[in-house]
C-alpha cells in the first residue's frame, strides 16, 4: 500500500559547495545539500507537511550524504532511487547584495535520469499537493516526461517555471509551460524576468491574463521585494500580498523555493491561497538569511511569527 504524503516533489537533489569568495584557487568552500527540490522539500516539511521526494541520487559517498541531509531535513527519503554514476553537483558563490556565480556538474547525471518509471500513481494521486519545477523539466527529456507524467496524477499540482537559461531556451521553457498551465492549480511564476521570457510580458497581471488563456487555475506571480500578485481565479478577485521585510540578507539562493515549498504545504493542509502565499513571503524572508539553499529553514512557528510582526 503507498504511503499518503501532504506533498510530493519531483527533482535532483545536488551537492552544494558554496564559497564566500568568487572562484578561485585556494578559496574556503562549505559543503552542503541543495538543489531547488531540497530547499522546497526542507521548506514544506518546516511549514508542518509530511513530505516526500522523488529522485535519482548516486550510490556511494556523495548520495550517502544527500540522503542523510534530505532525511535530516524531516523529508522522507521512501521514493528515492540510489543509481549508479555521477552525482549532481554545483558551486555557488554570494554575497548579501544579491550577486551570485554558479557553476554546474550535473550534464550526465543520476538525477537527470529521472523517468515516469519512477513515479508511483497511488502516491502521487493521494498527495495533498504534488510539486515540480521548470529546472526538473529541462534536465533531460524524461525528466519532462515525468513531470508531465506527475501533473496527470497529482490532484492539486503546483508548478514552479523557474527557468533556468543555462539549462534550456525560453522557447522551450515556454513549450512546456504551456503544456503544463492546464494541469497546474497552481503556477508560480517570477515578474518581470521570468513572465518576460516564457510570457512575452513583465506585468503581473497581464502575464495571468495569459496563463488563463493556457487554462491554468490559480496563479501566485511573485515580484521580488514588492511582493506577490495573487489570483485565485474562479470568479475571485486578484489581490496583492506585500513582501515581508528580511531580517537580515546573507544569500537569496533558493528563497523562490522556499517560498513555494510552503505555500504548497499550507494548501495541501487546508490553508487558502493568501494565507498560504502570505507565509510562504515570510518563510522566503527569513530564508535569505542564513548561507546556501538550505542554510536557514524556519519552522512554522517563527514564520507565522514572522508573518504577524509585518
Amino acid at each position: 500500500m503507498s504511503a499518503h504524503y501532504d506533498v510530493v516533489l519531483l527533482g535532483e537533489p545536488l551537492v552544494e559547495v558554496a564559497t564566500t569568495e568568487p572562484f578561485g584557487h585556494g578559496v574556503a568552500a562549505t559543503l552542503g545539500v541543495s538543489g531547488d527540490v531540497v530547499n522546497a522539500a526542507a521548506a514544506a516539511a518546516a511549514a508542518g507537511a509530511r513530505v516526500a521526494i522523488v529522485a535519482r541520487v548516486a550510490t556511494g559517498e556523495l548520495g550517502d550524504a544527500v540522503v542523510a541531509r534530505i532525511r535530516a531535513l524531516g523529508v522522507d527519503d521512501a521514493l528515492v532511487r540510489r543509481v549508479r554514476g555521477q552525482q549532481g553537483v554545483y558551486l555557488l558563490h554570494s554575497d548579501p547584495s544579491g550577486q551570485r556565480q554558479f557553476s554546474y556538474a550535473r550534464a550526465g547525471s543520476v538525477g537527470a535520469g529521472l523517468s515516469p518509471g519512477d513515479l508511483d500513481a497511488d502516491t502521487l494521486a493521494t498527495a495533498g499537493a504534488v510539486l515540480a519545477s521548470g529546472i526538473t523539466a529541462a534536465l533531460s527529456t524524461s525528466a519532462r516526461d515525468a513531470v508531465l507524467a506527475a501533473a496527470k496524477l497529482g490532484r492539486r499540482f503546483v508548478y514552479d517555471p523557474n527557468f533556468r537559461p543555462r539549462l534550456t531556451t525560453s522557447a522551450a521553457a515556454a513549450a512546456v509551460l504551456t503544456d503544463l498551465a492546464p494541469l497546474a492549480a497552481l503556477l508560480t511564476p517570477s515578474a518581470p524576468a521570468e513572465t518576460a521570457a516564457l510570457l512575452g510580458t513583465g506585468d503581473p497581471a497581464a502575464a495571468v491574463t495569459r496563463l488563463r488563456e493556457l487554462g491554468a487555475g490559480a496563479v501566485a506571480v511573485t515580484c521580488g521585494e514588492r511582493g506577490v500578485h495573487v489570483s485565485p481565479g474562479r470568479g475571485a478577485p486578484d489581490q496583492w500580498v506585500p513582501a515581508v521585510p528580511a531580517p537580515a540578507l546573507v544569500d537569496q539562493t533558493g528563497a523562490g523555493d522556499v517560498f513555494v515549498g510552503t505555500v504548497a504545504a499550507r494548501l495541501a493542509l487546508g490553508d487558502d491561497l493568501q494565507d498560504a502565499v502570505r507565509l510562504g513571503t515570510a518563510a522566503a524572508s527569513l530564508a535569505v538569511g542564513g548561507q546556501g539553499g538550505t542554510g536557514l529553514i524556519a519552522d512554522l512557528q517563527q514564520v507565522r511569527a514572522h508573518a504577524g510582526a509585518a
